[in-house]
């Protein structure tokens, strides 16, 4: 399991201190530090089954100089998308985790946190 965090960010110090309670097996990412690469951000992507529009800190100051609210939200558009994350990795919504059986959630909950802790658990994805 690792964990992409921002420390600064209270959802991700949450998330965390969540991890530790249960006991959790997981590596710190701090992606504005170690930024996740295009090929990373896709991989995520398909594991968190969601667009890269769906993860974008929209609201950001880097978004509005990018002018991201006028892009398209469409495949043609996605690999845009994903540069841009690629490029200013503040615009990724956090935390994300990838859990252990493949698959990942963005942790802004600690009912997100709780699903990931579950996934994998006994080899095989979480029922509910």
């Amino acid at each position: 399991m690792e964990i992409w965090i921002n420390p600064a960010c209270s959802k991700c110090r949450s998330a965390v201190d969540l991890l530790d309670e249960a006991g959790a097996q997981y590596t710190v990412r701090r992606y504005l530090e170690e930024s996740p690469s295009a090929a990373e951000l896709r991989g995520v992507l398909g594991r968190l089954g969601l667009e890269p529009w769906d993860i974008t800190r929209t609201q950001e100051a880097e978004a509005k100089q990018l002018g991201l609210g006028t892009w398209e939200r469409t495949d043609a558009g996605r690999e845009r998308w994903i540069e841009a994350l690629a490029t200013h990795p503040r615009l990724i919504q956090r935390p994300i985790i990838t859990a252990d059986d493949g698959s990942a959630v963005v942790g802004r909950s600690a009912d997100a946190v709780r699903d990931a802790l579950t996934r994998g658990a006994d080899g095989g994805p979480a029922g509910g």
